[in-house]
């Protein structure tokens, strides 16, 4: 691939505390030779596995960044072993604007990879991911929540992917975060996502959606920071004693197509089910009512099969085809090995 157009003040093979900026260059109407500051820390001390832990890969989903602006703060060289490349939030502008899309290109950064060296912002920044930092990193970690448009069981999640020995290590990775449920989920929504790439490259990767909405609570952004700092203990970068779960996690899978509800009609949607809880088959986990229409009786969103509520709507107004709802089921005993 072409060599990148990204300027990176930081030095990633030195070793110490660094903090600097990925210089992505863009213009705009006030700005012929601007650049969009990427903020970046670097921790290396010793020997010891490369971590890549990002957020903001969508603007509107804070606990990841939070989770990480802590840790730039917090983290002290001599707590870890190894290098620990820290970027709190690979979508600024959209961050500062609350939205999932970046408004310099209007792309979704979590569809562009493997990126193009002379693309847009989002694009040279996924080019810059796949050939620079992901070639460094043994660990990559993607912090999401469902930002606005959805709510999540919080959990840690992963793809199912085919090497066995890679699939081992995202597992034991992904069960490390310590939240109740593990998700194994499919893409329903396009190509292009950042851990398909770094899993292409043979990464253990960990990916999450703790919760989702404007409002975050005080133990989403809890089990978020434990969740990384416990995994980074897991792989071996950060001293200390690994935090046991009270009980097994409960893995649980939306591989299919079907598992996925999409609103049929716009209208106003009401959640029948709270995440996290078990539904049968056929139950309504939603109705869509029509507000020009009071006499007209709501549309009921069922599920496909028996499962649990994994993700449900977040904004009560609804669009044609906008997925209103996840229905995961146990995972195989034999697919955990």
């Amino acid at each position: 691939m072409e060599k990148s157009q990204i300027h990176c003040s930081v030095d990633w093979t030195k070793p110490g505390k660094q903090h600097g900026h990925l210089m992505i260059p863009y213009s705009y109407n006030l700005g012929g030779w601007a650049n969009l500051m990427v903020p970046v820390a670097a921790f290396a001390n010793g020997d010891g596995p490369t971590v890549l832990a990002m957020a903001g890969n969508h603007g509107d989903e804070y606990p990841g960044q939070v989770a990480i602006l802590r840790l730039c703060r917090e983290l002290a060289l001599d707590q870890i072993r190894g290098r620990l490349i820290l970027i709190p939030c690979l979508t600024v502008p959209a961050s500062k604007a609350n939205t999932r899309l970046s408004p310099l290109d209007g792309k979704n950064f979590n569809r562009v990879f493997p990126g193009k060296a002379d693309g847009t912002v989002s694009e040279m920044l996924a080019h810059y991911l796949t050939t620079v930092l992901f070639p460094l990193a043994d660990v990559v970690i993607d912090i999401h929540t469902g930002g606005r448009s959805m709510d999540f069981a919080p959990c840690a999640t992963m793809h199912l992917v085919p090497d066995l020995t890679q699939r081992r290590k995202m597992i034991e990775a992904t069960e490390a975060w310590n939240s109740d449920l593990a998700f194994m989920y499919a893409d329903v929504a396009g190509t292009g996502l950042l851990p398909v790439e770094a899993e292409r490259q043979g990464k253990t990767v960990v990916t999450t959606e703790m919760g989702g909405g404007e409002v975050v609570t005080a133990s989403v952004h809890q089990l978020t920071q434990s969740g990384l700092r416990n995994v980074l203990v897991h792989v071996g970068l950060l001293k200390g004693e690994k935090k046991p779960r009270p009980k097994p996690v409960r893995w649980v899978q939306a591989l299919d197509r079907e598992d996925y509800r999409f609103a049929p009609e716009s209208g106003i949607y009401e959640n029948l089910v709270d995440v996290g809880v078990d539904v049968a088959t056929g139950q309504a986990v939603g109705l869509i009512h029509f507000l020009e229409r009071p006499e007209r009786e709501a549309i009921a969103i069922v599920a496909n099969s028996a499962g649990v509520l994994i993700g449900t709507r977040g904004p009560s107004l609804v669009a044609q085809g906008d997925c209103v709802a996840c229905i995961a089921h146990d995972v195989p005993a034999d697919v955990l090995g």
